[in-house]
């Protein structure tokens, strides 16, 4: 199946009982059993739970793997993936990442004996620099959060191979619209399903995607013994959102190309980040690895000031000052304050992330209403 057609019927069935086309929300702790042992594959519904299967199984076929797993939030599978290293144990990671994953790194399992490493990944050099015999993870973020540098997966993976770490790719930004990490040589895929793959911000949730059967049965077991599992619900909130996943992308691609170079002729704006750009510094990457270039932009007004930055994204009316991204209304942020909070001000200063930097998440609204929204904020 071609990827619009997998989003719809991939890993999904009509329900076996009734014929509903539409997964059940199978709203249940529990399941009665023939004889102690003797079931339908279900016990318990922090283990397994008929929606979530469904799920789990559309979102491993949209990325071309064999097992999914879903889990409450991002962060829970962040969580998870972390859990299966062992105190000396260390990850080299992007110094540009999503502030949620920097502070569980550093402030919950750093104090746990596992040590992070975090560097400009756009050059393998600084990667390979930081490999030891102790080097069990390599994180990748591509587009990296809120900078939108474009990471090389082949490479990262040729280094994990290397070290004989697994490669993990978190694909939040992206989706499986735009590229595929599994195909590309990673071990693991992230996501934050709240984003682009649930699309109508009503839900919180992550999943892991990977290849591995062993690595699967690892995943599952700390998925089940520490039970950030999702409720039924946002599973069946999510399996709604996926069916309509290529068409949303498809316009905020669109929408995403027009807002970038808008802002990049606007008088008051200093720089751009948007790896459709030409001159991107990694632009031949994304064109390799991406489908396009997708919906998420960051930029700088002229001069640099955090107070001007603060006057724009107050002016806003369409573009919702908001946590989060890929909805399919536009939201607009300040990740110094917002989204990336938790990483100590000189530690965004060196990866880059200027304390006037504004976010977009670009929606699929009308783009000559989202332009001229930037128009009047921007003034």
């Amino acid at each position: 199946m071609k990827f619009g057609t997998k989003t719809i019927h991939a890993g999904v069935h009509p329900d076996p009982a009734t014929g509903a086309i539409m997964t059940p929300i199978y709203q249940t702790s529990t399941y009665v059993q023939r004889s102690p042992g003797d079931h339908k594959g279900y016990e318990y519904s922090r283990t397994h739970n008929p929606t979530r299967t469904q799920l789990q199984n559309s979102v491993a076929a949209l990325e071309n793997g064999k097992h999914g797993l879903a889990f409450a939030s991002g962060m829970a599978a962040t969580d998870c993936i972390i859990k299966l290293l062992q105190p000396g144990d260390e990850v080299i990671s992007t110094n540009d990442l999503y502030g949620g994953s920097y502070r569980i790194f550093t402030k919950v399992f750093e104090p746990l004996g596992i040590k992070f490493h975090f560097v400009p990944m756009h050059d393998m050099t600084a990667v390979r620099e930081k490999v030891t015999e102790r080097t069990k993870l390599i994180w990748v973020e591509t587009p990296t959060n809120p900078l939108l540098n474009v990471i090389d997966i082949e490479a990262a993976a040729a280094v994990a191979k290397e070290a004989g770490a697994l490669l993990v790719v978190d694909n939040t930004f992206s989706t499986p619209y735009l590229q595929t990490p599994l195909d590309l040589g990673a071990d693991i895929v992230v996501h934050s399903l709240t984003k682009y793959m649930g699309g109508h911000s009503d839900a919180v949730m992550g999943a892991l995607v990977v290849q591995d059967d062993e690595l699967a049965q690892r995943l599952a077991f700390l998925q089940n013994a520490s039970g950030g599992t999702p409720g039924p619900q946002d599973c069946f909130l999510i399996l709604r959102g996926i069916k309509t996943l290529h068409l949303r992308m498809q316009r905020h691609c669109e929408n995403g190309r027009a807002v970038a170079e808008y802002l990049r002729q606007h008088p008051k704006v200093a720089k751009v980040y948007w790896p459709g750009f030409a001159d991107h510094p990694n632009h031949e990457i994304a064109a390799r690895q991406m489908r396009d270039f997708g919906g998420m932009i960051s930029f700088v007004l002229q001069g640099d000031r955090k107070e001007d930055a603060v006057a724009v994204l107050e002016k806003f009316q369409l573009f919702a000052l908001a946590e989060s991204l890929g909805g399919v209304e536009s939201l607009c942020g300040h990740p110094a304050t917002m989204t990336h909070a938790s990483i100590p001000p000189e530690e965004r200063r060196k990866a880059g992330l200027s304390d006037s930097l504004i976010r977009l998440s670009v929606g699929i609204e009308d783009v000559e209403d989202l332009i001229e929204d930037l128009r009047q904020a921007i003034g």
